[in-house]
């Protein structure tokens, strides 16, 4: 019998590290059953409401999701949706679905997460009828490719890959039809803070190699030098989970020159403070009704802690840069 591998901190910052996307979910699950918006399909990955999550804290998912929904939705209209996307630490997201009733599907979603994640996705989606059919009706013949690390159909592909390993990532994407001539969104949500800095650069640095017209968006946090950022960065500490990349998270310049050093053209970025007070008007007002807000500052400084930074590349002359707030 093979001798057991020996259980490493690193084993336990990547478990730590997985966990966040269950927190992800569990609180995205209880700000759309108290009406924040409509997602019909995180119930099948995520069965009960769970706990009473704060007002400020359903309001920061409000903006987060609004938010990377704008820029993702804007790139593929902008290019009538031919298109790939490619969602990095996708977790258990449901924006596939999302893109598929709104007629707004890229010619391919592609989805890469940890293979534990997407071994857990895998087995939802074979389960659940309503996140398998909208498959099965996209996919042309008779078979869908299907292992326990991953899933390939005409329009949707979820691979068991590791970002911080780059060759065996792009092997793994273009054995399922990964076309780098094709614009290609790229999404990271809380994925890069979690890799080294040299890691996160050279899956950056991958992205800009790989395809010539192109735009990458990345939410994150930010301004962490200041007493409220240490905090966070401790509280997380306590969880094992260790913010590997915090530095390029101090300031919205230090968050785009990740991309500009990394051969963007170029890049822009919004605290979510900001990306709040433009969102539509009347939704905000509306989502606002619906739960009392005691710490009014408390929200304005957890949305100073966080951002979307939007790089792009534009051999095709598109328009990218006109995508924007």
């Amino acid at each position: 019998m093979a001798a057991r591998q020996p259980f490493t901190d690193t084993d336990t910052a990547d478990e730590a590290v997985r966990a966040t996307c269950d927190d992800a979910s569990i609180c995205k699950r209880f700000a759309t059953s108290k009406g924040y918006w409509k997602d019909p399909y995180v119930q099948y990955f995520v069965r009960s409401v769970g706990e009473r999550k704060a007002p400020e804290i359903n309001r920061g998912y409000y903006a987060r999701v609004q938010g990377m929904n704008h820029l993702l939705d804007a790139f593929i209209r902008k290019t009538e949706c031919d298109c790939q996307v490619i969602s990095l630490g996708a977790g258990l997201d449901t924006t596939f679905w999302r893109l598929k009733d709104e007629n707004l599907m890229p010619r391919k979603y592609f989805e890469v997460d940890f293979p534990t994640v997407v071994a857990r996705k895998i087995h939802n989606i074979k389960t659940k009828p309503p996140l398998s059919k909208p498959l099965i009706e996209t996919h042309s013949t008779d078979s869908l490719l299907l292992d326990g690390h991953s899933l390939d159909s005409d329009r949707y592909c979820i691979v068991g890959a590791d970002l911080r390993d780059i060759s065996n990532l792009d092997e793994k994407l273009k054995k399922f039809q990964l076309n780098p001539e094709l614009p290609t969104l790229l999404v990271t949500e809380c994925v890069l803070v979690y890799m080294t800095p040299s890691q996160s650069s050279r899956l950056v640095h991958w992205a800009a190699d790989t395809f010539h017209t192109a735009m990458f968006i990345n939410y994150e946090q930010v301004n962490m030098s200041d007493r409220f950022g240490q905090v966070m960065v401790e509280n997380l500490q306590r969880r094992q989970c260790n913010l590997a990349g915090v530095e390029a998270c101090q300031s919205l310049d230090s968050q785009k020159e990740r991309f500009l050093k990394a051969g963007w053209e170029h890049a822009d970025a919004l605290d979510m403070m900001t990306v709040y007070s433009v969102l539509p008007q009347d939704d905000v007002t509306r989502i606002e009704r619906l739960e009392f807000l005691d710490e009014k500052e408390l929200l304005q400084q957890l949305l100073q802690h966080y951002s979307i930074c939007w790089a792009i590349k534009d051999k095709l002359k598109l328009g990218l840069a006109q995508l924007a707030f």
